[in-house]
């Protein structure tokens, strides 16, 4: 475990070597080889370092490399007055959540970069090794945000999938909506990117450190904020403002459907195993902190279970394929969010885990589909596809049962215990929870049923069987079927300018390995969580997590030195209560009573009952009767509109803090143009005429001054050199008259 610091550096090395050399040596084929050599390599170092994790006694699962001192130390003075040591070396902790990230991002990372090669196969050459570069250093960030144990190396991490994703989904930057889409989802990071960076200087305000366990140990010690609003509540609703940017919540989950501008993979990586999974882990990491801050936490549940809702009911009626799958990742990190607001916190990292391998699989399958289809992302020109793509039809289908929560596929377990922890701690909450539920199964499977069942509804292509693969009377209205192809993304590379379309057909393998693999990992995953009604001893994963979201008791000697070591086991308050102790804390305060085995097992049948409900809905507005959808459609034009055009909240936005920020922008300009300006243009002309009017003074009355001073000596000059003549009779004759005038000016005034 030592070497953990390998893990992040292989896929920077990859990144350096692609970027640098790769985009202009390399083949597609050699920068997609060694960009997917390096993920290999850095997941095989995360297996054995987890092996090795699991060795270890359960309360000393925890492993710190240092890998170099970063900042020196700095003194800053805290809260009570006293002066505090900043200082943050360069180190990485490896821990169960840890450990389950790393391998949620190195193995689920491995598997894009692997999908990667066949599906970017037709873009240019440097082109493919810019993405592989980007690729890799998306990977590289991530980990080092996971593995990090400050946070400022968090916040390194943190801030670099922030650029990777702007550089990704702007990957094709001559298309304007996809370097709009960047810029967009950069914008909105920063806004979150604010709040996280005040939590963390109130953090060290507060704490005296920036390490992530030394800070829950000593939140550990200060009293749960019950009823008022004190210093950790502010900690925890700045770092959660944070998290509602990474992780795509109301109101900064707007970048996140846009994102789906770069390539499929660049989605599915974002959506699934990397970046919007940020803020949900990093409330997980600072579960103490949260758990002492109740309100906030309150805040946390309420704001994610309407996330979840607004984005289900917006998926409902959406047509592009990996627009109803952005909305879905939306909804899912909702989950995430409402299980870590219920203290649910192992639950919703659970929940993170399965959802990375469905939504993976989900994602890669819609990109299957789309390269199948020549770049066509619209549902309504799809149709018949299972007959052409079994592979694909066959494994997104278990995805899709996996995130409709049907069991035994891993969403269910893991929603099934976000859904009975809501329902101990808010009966609102679990109600809307559970409305999600229906409306997820039914846009899933509408998504399912458009794409792969009834008649093909595509273009024709030339030599096309049309008894057998086109039904006649479904090309849709839009579709150009006389040209051979039906594209809509021209920058995508599939069928555009690579030789004709001959219609639907099935990935290669490089692109069906993946979603076999990701199908594997969406049917047994959720076995790591079966519920104590099921199983007595209890849910494995919640067991194996635990220990991360608890602090570490801090006892005094009698010296009064800190004696650490041992794990609180008495505070319920910092910590959720996991596996057979959860039917345990099942009542609430107000003294209700404990929800039963029978009536948990109940509670999981519900769940499955709605589940069903949706996707049955499902099956008979777009496959038995697909009449009723429109007519649907039609009768609720109004409502129907709205949630097509998504509340209208970009264009809310657009009207007030785009529009805002703009006319802000322009009247600061003309401030600056006519105040600001002006006072520096009027400064410079007073200065040059102040100095005309000085040239004037200088030339005309200080020159004038001197020179009249010295006229006057020189012609006074003139008539005193007349009188000196040298001649003594002269004298003698001036003397005379001198002595004269005296004695005359004499006798008068006397």
């Amino acid at each position: 475990m030592k070497y953990i610091w390998l893990i992040p550096l292989l896929p920077a090395i990859g990144a350096a070597v692609n970027g640098l050399v790769g985009v202009r040596y390399f083949s597609r084929r050699t920068a997609g080889a060694f960009a997917c050599a390096t993920m290999m390599l850095a997941l095989g170092l995360s297996l054995l370092a987890f092996w090795e994790l699991l060795g270890l006694p359960a309360e000393e699962r925890a492993f710190d490399v240092v890998v170099a001192d970063w900042f020196p130390s700095i003194p800053l003075q805290l809260h009570d007055g006293s002066v505090g040591t900043f200082r943050a070396p360069w180190g990485f902790r490896l821990d169960p959540l840890s450990g389950m990230m790393l391998l949620v991002v190195t193995g689920i990372g491995t598997l894009i970069h692997v999908y990667s090669t066949a599906y970017m196969a037709d873009e240019p050459r440097g082109g493919v090794a810019r993405f592989f570069s980007y690729l890799n250093l998306f990977c590289f960030f991530m980990l080092m945000l996971v593995l990090g144990n400050n946070f400022p190396v968090m916040f390194v991490g943190w801030e670099g999938v922030g650029l990777c994703s702007y550089l990704l989904i702007g990957y094709w930057y001559e298309k304007k909506s996809a370097s709009d889409a960047g810029k967009k989802a950069f914008i909105t990071n920063r806004v979150g990117d604010w709040g996280f960076i005040l939590g963390v200087f109130l953090i060290f305000y507060t704490f005296g450190t920036l390490d992530l366990r030394d800070v829950q140990n000593a939140a550990a010690l200060m009293p749960v904020e019950t009823g008022h609003f004190g210093v950790l509540s502010a900690i925890c609703l700045l770092l959660f403002v944070g998290a509602t940017g990474k992780s795509a919540q109301i109101p900064l989950y707007v970048w996140l459907p846009d994102a789906m501008e770069g390539p499929t993979p660049v989605s599915a990586l974002i959506h699934a195993a990397t970046m919007v999974t940020a803020g949900v882990y990093m409330l997980g990491r600072n579960a103490v902190l949260f758990s002492h801050a109740p309100e906030v936490m309150t805040i946390v549940a309420v704001v994610g279970v309407l996330t979840a809702l607004m984005a289900a009911t917006i998926g409902l009626v959406q047509y592009d394929i990996k627009r109803v799958l952005a909305y879905s990742t939306v909804s899912q990190l909702g989950y995430m969010f409402t299980a870590m607001g219920v203290g649910a916190f192992s639950a919703g990292a659970f929940h993170l885990m399965t959802h990375a391998f469905f939504k993976a699989l989900l994602f890669l399958g819609s990109g299957s589909v789309i390269h199948a289809m020549a770049g066509e992302q619209d549902m309504r020109r799809m149709g018949g596809l299972k007959k052409f793509m079994p592979v694909t039809f066959a494994t997104m289908m278990i995805g899709t049962l996996a995130i409709a929560g049907i069991p035994p596929f891993a969403g269910f377990f893991s929603k099934d215990e976000i859904l009975f922890r809501a329902f101990l701690q808010n009966k609102v909450i679990w109600s809307l929870a559970v409305v999600t539920a229906l409306m997820t199964a039914f846009y899933m499977f509408r998504l399912m049923y458009m794409t792969f069942y009834g008649g093909y509804r595509g273009p024709a292509w030339e030599g096309a069987d049309h008894g057998h693969g086109v039904a006649h009377g479904h090309v849709d209205a839009h579709a150009d079927a006389g040209t051979g192809h039906a594209g809509t993304q021209d920058d995508h590379g599939h069928g555009h300018g690579h030789g004709p379309w001959h219609g639907p057909h099935e990935s290669p393998a490089a692109m069906t390995y993946p979603l076999w693999a990701l199908a594997v990992g969406a049917v047994v995953a959720g076995f790591l969580g079966i519920p104590a009604a099921i199983l007595p001893s209890g849910s494995a994963i919640e067991h194996f997590l635990e220990p991360s979201f608890t602090a570490q008791e801090v006892r005094l000697q009698p010296d009064g030195t800190p004696l650490s070591g041992v794990r609180l086991q008495a505070d319920q308050a910092t910590r959720p209560p996991a596996g057979a102790e959860r039917a345990a804390a099942a009542g609430h305060e107000e003294g209700e009573h404990q929800v039963s085995r029978a009536g948990e097992i109940g509670l999981m049948a519900f769940s499955v009952l709605i589940a069903v409900a949706g996707i049955l809905a499902a099956r008979r507005l777009y496959v038995t009767k697909p009449e009723i959808s429109e007519g649907l459609a039609e009768r609720f034009a109004g409502a129907h509109r709205v949630l097509s055009n998504k509340y209208y909240v970009d264009e809310l936005y657009d009207a007030t803090a785009i529009s805002g920020t703009k006319s802000a922008a322009r009247r600061l300009w003309t401030v600056d143009r006519q105040v600001v300006d002006g006072a520096v243009n009027g400064t410079g002309w007073v200065t040059l005429f102040s100095s005309w009017v000085s040239g004037l003074s200088d030339k005309h009355v200080v020159d004038g001054a001197v020179n009249a001073v010295g006229w006057t000596a020189e012609e006074s000059s003139y008539w005193f050199r007349r009188l000196q003549t040298g001649l003594v009779q002269n004298y003698a004759l001036l003397m005379l008259f001198g002595v004269a005038a005296f004695v005359g000016l004499y006798l008068i005034v006397r």
